[in-house]
């Protein structure tokens, strides 16, 4: 274990698997490279399913005694990772910056959520139970025990990769299991390579923690399907994540799934709301990340009294974004994460002109920068209202009336995140109640997390929950025991 914490971490170029630094075996390289200026910051050579296969005969070996150790052991790591995330802040927040295209602004969000979460998942270990409950046979006692789930893995994201990450894996080893994480491709430094050197400095025991970077068509389908894992994490698109329930629930080995899908956000802004207050709120929560965010609002839906005014002053703030370097603190819309990425956002900006939209704001796409693209005259059927968006582009739909916005907001298969702007709050209660979704927020932005209270969607947007005490019934296993203390008579 390294006790410096002074110098910056290296040997990114390296798998992390039973606890040791080691070479991929595969033909393939990943290159990784700054979206921003297309620096290469990092060539790993990827790895095979030999090596993920050796991945999980570690943990399996290694998850046994962690889940004897006591509350207080694994509790203790947990508390020495958050205090390394501490020392090492200004590094973590660079990497994200140069890795992922963040914002300085979004880098520290970022960081706060992932320190949260870390420090919620310390207090896992004390605060997994079971119960004692009553039979209706004589003489018999019934215990219900939480017990670890096993081997959990995890499959993350590139859009918020630390916190993304950190989300599965904090809460999964806290409770005793033993994780192998596959990071997204865009991201594996900030999505893996980097927590495995907190964890290792943080002297979690070898084995526990496996970070395998290897590429969707050699290791995507055997991460899920080996026999070793009882439970799979997945963050990412929907498209994936019905691929990956398939796999688990189809295959020789029936796996558990939490997966965290795609979203398409609705923001509605009622008759009475601030619109001062609205307008900024929409700003923030639209371009924060370049909109890359499956929580990001995706739609804007206006009544009609107050549409034209929201639209004028709507426009006039996005004007004033600095689109460019996300290393400068007055940058709110850095680069998108790769090439492909920017084609998509090219062919919504087309496919909205087409169906009719009106383009009030756009600009230039330079390489990966792209400036915010605003459409009116937009109808609930449209590409760019229907489907998820993930960039700087955003359609604003003009409601009839409360009852029609609504509509329009459940007129969706995804169920993430959702908002409710109005100066009524019996109102929005009724409102927010009324969207068939995970979460909404009254007077905020649906782009919310907190480390202690349920996070997770409906429909298309996925199964399950994380943060709280929603994550310790995801990563534990039920079991029940009973005994019986007399004999019982049986009727032959």
């Amino acid at each position: 274990m390294s006790t410096n914490t002074t110098s910056a971490y290296s040997d990114f170029h390296l798998q992390f698997i039973a606890g040791e630094w080691q070479t991929g075996k595969d033909d393939s390289t990943n290159t990784n490279t700054n979206p921003y200026n297309g620096d290469t910051l990092v060539e790993i050579q990827q790895a095979t399913k030999d090596q993920l296969n050796e991945a999980y005969n570690a943990a399996t070996q290694a998850q046994e005694a962690w889940a004897k150790q006591t509350p207080a052991e694994r509790a203790a790591v947990l508390y020495k990772v958050v205090n390394i995330l501490d020392q090492r802040k200004e590094e973590i927040v660079d990497w994200l910056i140069k890795e992922s295209g963040s914002t300085r602004i979004k880098a520290m969000v970022e960081f706060g959520a992932t320190r949260a979460i870390t420090l919620e998942a310390a207090t896992f270990p004390n605060r997994v139970h079971g119960e004692i409950r009553p039979s209706n046979t004589p003489g018999k006692e019934n215990f219900i025990y939480r017990e670890p789930i096993g081997v959990v893995a995890v499959i993350s994201p590139w859009n918020f990769p630390l916190h993304l990450t950190q989300r599965s894996i904090a809460p999964a080893l806290a409770l005793g299991n033993a994780v192998v994480l596959k990071p997204a491709s865009d991201t594996p430094v900030t999505g893996g390579l980097l927590l495995a050197k907190v964890f290792e400095e943080a002297g979690l025991p070898k084995g526990l923690l496996n970070v395998v970077v290897g590429s969707g068509s050699e290791i995507g389908d055997a991460i899920v399907e080996h026999k070793a894992s009882s439970f799979v994490s997945f963050t990412g698109s929907t498209s994936v994540g019905k691929h990956i329930g398939e796999l688990a629930n189809g295959g020789e080995h029936i796996k558990q799934v939490a997966l965290e899908l795609g979203g398409n956000s609705p923001f509605v802004v009622l008759k009475d709301a601030d619109i001062d207050q609205t307008v900024k709120a929409a700003v923030f929560g639209k371009f924060l990340h370049q909109g890359q965010i499956c929580m990001a609002i995706n739609r804007i839906i206006v009544e009609n009294e107050v549409y034209d005014e929201f639209v004028e002053r709507f426009l006039s703030h996005v004007k004033t974004l600095q689109v460019g370097d996300p290393n400068d603190q007055g940058t709110a819309i850095g680069p998108i994460i790769n090439e492909k990425q920017v084609q998509s956002l090219r062919d919504k900006i087309d496919e909205a002109q087409k169906e009719g939209a009106k383009m009030l704001l756009s600009g230039e796409i330079n390489g990966q920068l792209v400036p915010p693209h605003v459409f009116t005259e937009v109808t609930r059927e449209m590409d760019i209202a229907y489907n998820e968006i993930f960039g700087p582009l955003i359609g604003i739909i003009r409601a009839k009336n409360e009852e029609d916005a609504l509509s329009i907001a459940n007129d969706s298969m995804y169920g993430l995140s959702s908002a409710v702007f109005t100066a009524d709050m019996q109102k929005g209660l009724r409102f927010a109640r009324g969207i068939r979704a995970g979460m909404t927020h009254i007077n905020d932005i649906p782009v919310n997390d907190e480390s202690n209270v349920a996070f997770g969607g409906e429909k298309n947007s996925g199964i399950g929950r994380f943060n709280g005490e929603w994550v310790l019934e995801e990563f534990t296993r039920t079991h029940w025991i009973s005994m019986q203390n007399e004999p019982r008579e049986y009727p032959f």
